[in-house]
């Protein structure tokens, strides 16, 4: 077996002519916000995660593969993650620290949800998650209010 490190970005503006657009983070329905621009829902953190579980197996899932996906009419990004995670073959997923820059929402009332679904969908458990958030303060277009910038670094343990 073998230790691999991957790590993902993804950034999405807010959707603001879109106001029964929903935004969903981690898998999870945060209200009270405009969502995400995108072909899909939007998910910014399961798209960075996605693209962690990629930089793992060297199987770019979002472009080519999440395009599919959306033409077939399927917008919920944790079929793309799932699609992702189905390269790592007889492998595991160790650990996943997610790391969010948004101005808003405010994170602490969804962070143990937020986790919890990771975990589920990574086949990992809660304390396997790390989840931390900041403002940036004002320094991004992220950090001034404009959308949501996720950076994850996810381990996995592959067989040779």
């Amino acid at each position: 077996m073998s230790i691999r490190v991957g790590i993902g970005q993804d950034s999405h503006r807010f959707d603001l002519e879109n106001p029964d657009r929903v935004l969903k983070l981690a898998g999870i329905e945060i209200e009270g916000e405009p969502g995400l621009s995108g072909n899909s829902d939007a998910d910014v953190v399961l798209h960075a995660v996605t693209n962690a579980v990629s930089g793992v197996t060297g199987v770019n899932i979002l472009g080519e593969r999440s395009d599919y996906l959306c033409q077939k009419g399927i917008t919920d990004s944790a079929a793309y993650l799932k699609d992702a995670l189905r390269f790592l073959r007889k492998g595991r997923v160790l650990h996943v620290s997610v790391s969010i820059e948004a101005q808003r929402p405010k994170l602490a009332p969804y962070t143990d949800r937020m986790k919890k679904r990771l975990a589920g969908l990574l086949g990992i458990s809660p304390n396997q998650v790390g989840l931390t958030a900041t403002s940036g303060e004002g320094l991004t277009a992220f950090g001034r209010g404009e959308g949501i910038q996720v950076i994850a670094v996810l381990t996995a343990e592959l067989e040779d």
